[in-house]
């Protein structure tokens, strides 16, 4: 692992490495803890004996048998969202409003969330959402699909919503963006009857989302006329 670590630090000084240690769920809480800062160290001597000191790497323990291979997924892929920022900051707008005390901008295919709000995430809070998900996608593909010319439509669209509610007095609610991501919610139940002020803010916040994504698409856009421009200068001055 070092010796990839070296050719890749050397090839690109701004890389960043994410670990991932895996069957960590056979090890008590504290054997978790002594493995991982063991990896770590090690690591970190191997490189210093190779003159790399400053180098970006993050490890995370991870299990099939809970969703802590989900959540190391999804820090990853929020190290890729340049716009995470704005998603967060959307999160937290859309939480003071609405009284909400946990969001989480999920990929539905994947359970990885994109985005979440700055207050810090309880894995018990987040595997409930996934485990939300896993039910709305059992039943809606039970009930909810239409058969078009045969074929099976996806039972998810923009309109698709569910709602669970808890012993613990709190509402767990999901609200389709598109049929790629989803907002889901948790909510005390008290908070949760204000369903008017909900319903406005959640539509404020996916025109948000959608002007974040519409930004970004333009900017893509702009930057590859730009590079076919160029492409093309390049042909005419070397003919």
């Amino acid at each position: 692992m070092s010796e990839n670590f070296t050719h890749a630090f050397r090839i690109n000084p701004n890389i960043k490495f994410e670990v991932f240690i895996h069957k960590a769920d056979g090890l008590t809480e504290e054997s978790r803890v002594d493995a991982q800062y063991d990896i770590y160290h090690r690591v970190k001597c191997e490189l210093a004996e190779q003159g790399l000191e400053d180098f970006n790497v993050t490890f995370h323990l991870t299990s099939i048998y809970d969703h802590s291979i989900f959540e190391a997924f999804s820090k990853v892929v929020q190290n890729l969202v340049k716009r995470l920022p704005t998603l967060e900051r959307l999160l937290d707008i859309f939480n003071q409003g609405s009284n909400v005390e946990k969001s989480f901008l999920f990929d539905v295919a994947s359970k990885i969330y994109i985005a979440t709000d700055t207050t810090p995430v309880e894995m018990a809070a987040y595997e409930l959402c996934c485990d939300m998900i896993d039910v709305t996608i059992d039943i809606s593909g039970i009930y909810g699909a239409k058969e078009n010319d045969g074929e099976v439509q996806n039972p998810f669209d923009d309109n698709s919503y569910a709602v669970i509610r808890l012993k613990t007095d709190q509402v767990m609610f999901l609200r389709q963006l598109n049929k790629h991501l989803a907002l889901v919610c948790v909510i005390r139940g008290e908070n949760f009857e204000k369903q008017g002020l909900i319903d406005y803010n959640f539509n404020c916040f996916k025109e948000g989302i959608e002007n974040v994504f519409m930004v970004r698409k333009r900017i893509f856009e702009e930057s590859k006329n730009f590079y076919c421009a160029c492409t093309v200068m390049e042909a005419l001055f070397e003919q």
